[in-house]
């Protein structure tokens, strides 16, 4: 699952030449991963990141909650220790940077779809140290709540408290609310901060981001 055309074929010659694998769909934002997936019930799912509508990791969430048999492997640029982090947390079983070979790509599908997780050590040793630094906890992003953290990621992406409501379809005065208890439970207090914040443990990329608000 990826926004760009010229990478989604590229995947899908690379592993259409595999014996062993079946290409059965693909989609170019999260919302559409999603029900594809509902349809196809694929044995695994590579998923990026950065995507528009709803993200690789959110998408991730919500597919391995509806569908905890499949497998998911992200493929993505990102490779920081927030990024990381936040892979483990949304419920993917292994990472492949896209510079990875193609034989390194199809170990990880081998490995995710029989049962075993796929970290190269340097993003194994990254997610330790991350783990580590949080006292061995997931830190304050575990403490918010799916609602908090779907209004946190509409903040970053720059929509107001209205326009987050109507979103949502709830009244302007709970996303007041929820910002306030973001704020105080992040201790972050402007919406820079939480939007730095979105970003670092993958809610929003960039890419998403309006250009007047970069």
């Amino acid at each position: 699952m990826d926004d760009h055309p010229v990478v989604r074929r590229g995947l899908q010659s690379c592993l259409s030449s595999k014996e062993r694998l079946r290409v059965v769909g693909e989609a170019a934002d999260g919302d559409e991963a999603l029900e594809r997936a509902r349809e196809l019930k694929p044995d695994v799912v590579l998923m990026d990141i950065s995507m528009p509508r709803l993200n690789g990791l959110e998408a991730t969430e919500r597919l391995r909650k509806e569908m905890p048999d499949v497998k998911v492997l992200i493929l993505s640029v990102h490779n920081n220790r927030e990024y990381i982090f936040r892979i483990i947390q949304a419920g993917a079983h292994g990472y492949v940077s896209k510079e990875s070979s193609p034989e390194e790509l199809l170990e990880a599908i081998e490995s995710v779809h029989g049962g075993e997780s796929f970290f190269t050590p340097e993003i194994a040793q990254a997610a330790l140290s991350q783990f580590v630094s949080h006292g061995g906890s997931t830190g304050t992003f575990a403490q918010l709540t799916d609602r908090e953290r779907e209004v946190l990621t509409l903040i970053a992406e720059g929509q107001s408290n209205k326009e987050i409501a109507n979103h949502l379809e709830i009244g302007v005065r709970t996303i007041e609310t929820h910002r306030e208890r973001i704020m105080r439970r992040l201790n972050i207090h402007s919406v820079a901060g939480l939007t730095k914040y979105a970003i670092a443990n993958g809610l929003v990329s960039l890419e998403s981001r309006p250009p007047g608000n970069r």
